[in-house]
Parts: structure tokens; sequence; C-alpha cells
């Protein structure tokens, strides 16, 4: 197939970790002999935005096309302007739609984060060229819920007429949104079991550059209030023994406050900040924690609950979305509530018997990656076949 992506999220030098589980699917896709490519546009605003936020700094530093794994990517500019999200959704759409129509007709065009690009329907659907939405999570839910934007995503998921997802409970949100039932398609996240794998904690920690006794509680992933990194420092606080240590591997805009709290709760010395690491550097940080605590309040299918019971890990997180669906039938893995001291407890228990590695990775073994690419492949040939040119 010749595969069309329109995303508002993909690695760039800029700013390499976002995005970089679309990143690995597409890179999937070409290795299964599919051409693809990747229109990105870049919002553009006035300044004085620009000059003051390292945000959109990074943005601005993105070339405008390159070349990344094989794949090209083009970064057509838009006007974007904060607090008019339908208004920039359009002239997203707008943008990337002209880029798309440039090229030679694809066999599908997916939008691979549901808000903005599903703004692209309209325009496709009159180019009678096949149009698919993945979610991943609060492009959806966040964007039908709290930015009060359901109407739009519905009508353009509706004039799609494809939608898949990463989590059961994303599709089910899908279809409910639209009214059609049974309609999506789940196509969850992949594992890779090759760098995700069980190693020896002392050797990871030395690696790292951390003491090799104490237990250490890992949360990994961005600093931002859907994660709730501060119920992670309340729930070690609560519950986590007096020796035990807390590492945030991420970086965002609570990582200020964030700091400031570990200092006022008396923990500068159990808890660390250390901002974003790769890939391969996250596997070492899985294989030296003793826990993942994840305490968001939406999810898609978390990459990182994946990736730490691939590692041998166990998890403790809070019921959010498809984090229930990876550990449904783990006894003490998911929190009754966001309480704390509940959550605490759960990392109190999972710390003193923590369950067998290779259990834990035995029931992600079957999500690999290689079972990612083949159930969207059929969800891709079946969008593509909808419509004749």
């Amino acid at each position: 197939m010749n595969i069309r992506v329109l995303t508002s999220l993909y690695p760039s030098p800029a700013r390499p970790h976002e995005g970089i589980f679309a990143e690995r699917r597409w890179t999937g896709m070409r290795a299964r002999g599919h051409s693809v490519s990747i229109v990105h546009p870049r919002p553009w605003t006035p300044p004085p935005l620009p000059l003051l936020s390292a945000d959109w700094r990074a943005i601005a530093a993105s070339p405008p096309s390159e070349e990344r794994s094989g794949i090209a990517v083009r970064r057509p500019r838009y006007l974007h302007l904060p607090r008019f999200p339908r208004w920039n959704a359009l002239r997203f759409s707008r943008r990337g739609v002209r880029e798309l129509l440039a090229e030679p007709r694809p066999d599908v065009v997916v939008a691979d984060y549901a808000w903005p690009a599903a703004a692209a329907a309209p325009a496709l659907d009159a180019a009678r060229m096949p149009f698919a939405v993945c979610g991943r999570g609060s492009d959806v839910l966040e964007v039908a819920g709290e930015a009060g934007l359901a109407d739009e995503l519905r009508r353009h998921l509706r004039i799609a007429g494809h939608w898949f997802a990463v989590s059961r409970d994303l599709v089910e949100a899908m279809d409910r949104l639209t009214g059609r039932p049974g309609r999506g398609v789940l196509v969850p996240n992949g594992v890779d079991l090759v760098t995700f794998r069980p190693q020896d904690r002392r050797a990871a920690r030395r690696r790292l550059g951390l003491p090799e006794k104490p237990p250490l509680v890992l949360v990994a992933g961005h600093l931002i209030p859907r994660k709730d990194p501060l119920l992670a420092l309340a729930a070690f606080r609560s519950g986590a023994p007096p020796d035990a240590h807390l590492a945030f591997v991420g970086a965002g805009p609570l990582a200020e406050e964030l700091g400031g709290a570990i200092a006022a709760a008396g923990l500068a010395g159990r808890a660390r900040l250390f901002g974003e690491a790769p890939p391969e550097r996250l596997a070492d940080w899985y294989a030296a924690c003793d826990l993942l605590l994840l305490t968001s309040r939406r999810e898609g299918r978390p990459n990182v609950v994946l990736e730490a019971l691939a590692s041998g890990r166990p998890v403790v997180a809070t019921r959010a979305g498809g984090t229930a669906e990876l550990l449904e039938g783990q006894e003490g893995a998911l929190a009754p509530d966001r309480d704390p001291e509940a959550v605490g407890a759960l990392v109190a228990a999972r710390l003193a018997a923590p369950p067998d590695p290779e259990k834990l990775r035995s029931g992600v073994a079957p999500l690999s990656w290689e079972a990612s690419l083949e159930a969207l492949e059929g969800c891709l040939e079946r969008a593509a076949s909808f419509r004749s040119p």
C-alpha cells in the first residue's frame, strides 16, 4: 500500500522523543513493504510567543523536510493562534491536505492522532481519498470532553468512516461518539521485546549512576497535569518504605512545581527529577527499578506499562483508560481510587512481595510490534478498499 500519514505528533531533531511510538509504527510498516510518507504541519504563531516559549522555539527549529529511517517527513507551516482550537484545526487540515494532494494519490491517508488531523475529513472525502483516523488518548477523550469539540470530532469521524484506536476503551469511546457501535477497530501499540527485557538490576543501576541497594520506584512520562506526578509523589510519601527512592524520568510544565513539592515534603534526598530519556536508556531505568508507578487521570494504552512488564517489573497504576486492559487480573496492580494512601498501600505491598519477572513478561509477550503491524495492515486495507478512485 501507498500510505500517507497526516499527524500533529511526530519526532523531529528538536523534539526527538515526541511521538516515537508513531515513528516505530510507520517504520515497521515500511519494513513490511509499504510505501509511507509523513505530513507533519508545523504551527507558526506571531511574536512574541515564539521568543518566550522553549516549546515554540523547538517547533520553529524543526526542518521543513527531512528523511527519518527512510521515511520522507514534510512539515509545512500553518498559522496557529492560541485559544482558537477550531480555527487552528481548520488551518492545520487545509495546509496538510494541500500537501497531500500535491503528490500522487495514495491508497489511504491516516490521521495518526485524531485531533486536529481528523478535520481533514471533508476535503479528503471531496477528493474521494480513503481516510482512517487513529485515536491514541487525549486526542479523543480530552478533545471531546474538556475541550468541548465533541461535535466537530463526531462529524469528522463520521465523514472519514473508518477509525481505530490503541485500546478497547478508546475504540468504544469513538464508537459512542459517532453513534456507530462496533465500527471501530482495535490496533494496539506493540512493545519492543528485544529492547525491553529482564536485565540485571545492579548492573543497570551502575550504568545510571544509582545506588545499588535501596528499593527504587520509577515514574516515567511527561510531567503534565493529565499524568498527575504530584499524586505519584504523595503516594510514594504515604506508602513506600523509608529507605525507598523515587525517580521521575520525563519532562514537562510541572517540573518546577514537582521539584518544590519534593523539597517541601522533605524528600530531596530520596526523590529526584532526571529529565527525559531515549528508549535505550529508558530500558535501563526499567531494569534498575523495583516498580513502575503510573498515576494518570486519563490514558490511551500506556507504552510505559507495556515496557515495564516486558522488562519484568511490576506496575502499580490508577484505573485510567486502557491501563486496566493491561493490568486486569494482576492482583494489587490497580488502585481502587485516586487516594494517595490507597495507591501508596499498593506500592508498599508490591515492593514487599514482587511478582515473578518472567510471569510479568509472558503476559505481554503476545503484544509484539509484529502483531500490532499485522492488525494495522488489515485495518488500512479495509479502509483503502472502501472508496473507488
